[in-house]
């Protein structure tokens, strides 16, 4: 990146999810030449879903990953500049903000624009991995439909686990949740609603050790923790997990105000955080929709705050000459 070494942006979004995207967009079209750093995950995690239905002007659907680069073309049509690249420190004493890309690269921010999203939590089985996005997924309002009169599990014991599995009753014929403990961390209100579920049943004190299949999920290992018995449930064609997202947010710890789990805090009905000139947008603040459409609307918010901010520093600057 030695062609802009040592320059300095107006505006730096870090991060490149439907928030970062649409906040380039509409820095981009308010003629700030926002520079866009993509990442390790260069699209968010949109990039690792298949069918994405529920996002506004795709009648058809669209995979994650070309919804991703239309955003990104879209902003750059019209003048972001969008780099592959990690931000690896950030120095926070003085504006503008000394920003260090993959440990060798520094530029200057005038604003920063924080969208490094949360990353769902797995399980850390190689089978897993092998099939996320075909069948292993950790967000029933993305996926659910896919599931229609189907079998799927649940992996979880808190509210979310509880929430996800009702709405997964919508569409499945079966919601096996599958727990480690022989208790639910959900509330008494959560847990009611779901066990009242004619749909859902719980497997106790158990883990899954092997999702099976090779292209799709075509079943999963389940064991009991306390006994080692395995269990194999050749029906199952979805597994959800549910077991807590974390916000990709350690850069900024210590420096910008978040919640216990890690997300940002942002003042009242902006993005703005507790440090002059950063904002912060999408999963990074949000711990409670999580959807590409509503971490897009939060961009658009983002980019609009530090264009005022900017024109604000400005109009300051302009009146102490």
């Amino acid at each position: 990146m030695e062609d802009i070494a040592n320059k300095t942006f107006k505006v730096v979004i870090v991060g490149s999810g439907p928030a970062g995207l649409t906040a380039a967009l509409y820095a981009a079209r308010a003629d700030l030449k926002p520079l866009v750093l993509e990442g390790p995950e260069p699209g968010g995690q949109l990039t690792t879903t298949t069918d994405v239905e529920n996002f506004p002007g795709y009648p058809e659907g669209v995979m994650g990953p070309k919804m991703m680069d239309d955003f990104r073309q879209q902003a750059t049509r019209f003048g972001a500049d969008a780099r592959y690249g990690t931000v690896t420190n950030i120095e926070f004493g003085e504006r503008p903000f000394k920003i260090s890309i993959d440990e060798e690269t520094d530029i200057f921010a005038e604003s920063i624009i924080v969208s490094t999203g949360a990353s769902a939590k797995w399980l850390g089985i190689p089978s897993e991995q092998r099939l996320r996005g075909r069948g292993v997924t950790a967000c029933a309002t993305c996926d659910g439909a896919f599931f229609r009169n189907e079998h799927v599990v649940v992996i979880g014991g808190g509210d979310t686990a509880m929430e996800e599995a009702t709405f997964l009753t919508r569409y499945a014929s079966k919601v096996t949740i599958i727990h480690r403990r022989d208790e639910f961390r959900a509330s008494k209100t959560m847990q009611k609603r779901a066990m009242n579920n004619p749909k859902i049943k719980v497997m106790w004190d158990s883990v899954i050790d092997e999702v099976l299949g090779e292209q799709v999920v075509k079943g999963v290992n389940v064991r009991n923790v306390k006994t080692n018995e395995i269990t194999t449930m050749e029906d199952v064609t979805g597994v959800f997990l549910a077991i807590g997202h974390k916000p990709n947010t350690d850069l900024f710890k210590g420096v910008l105000d978040m919640d216990e789990t890690g997300y940002i805090l942002t003042e009242g009905k902006s993005t703005k955080t507790n440090v002059e000139g950063i904002f912060a947008c999408g999963d990074a603040q949000d711990s409670v929709y999580r959807q590409a459409v509503t971490a897009a609307g939060t961009g658009c918010m983002a980019a609009m705050d530090a264009e005022r901010w900017l024109e604000n520093q400005e109009e300051a600057a302009e009146a102490e000459a």
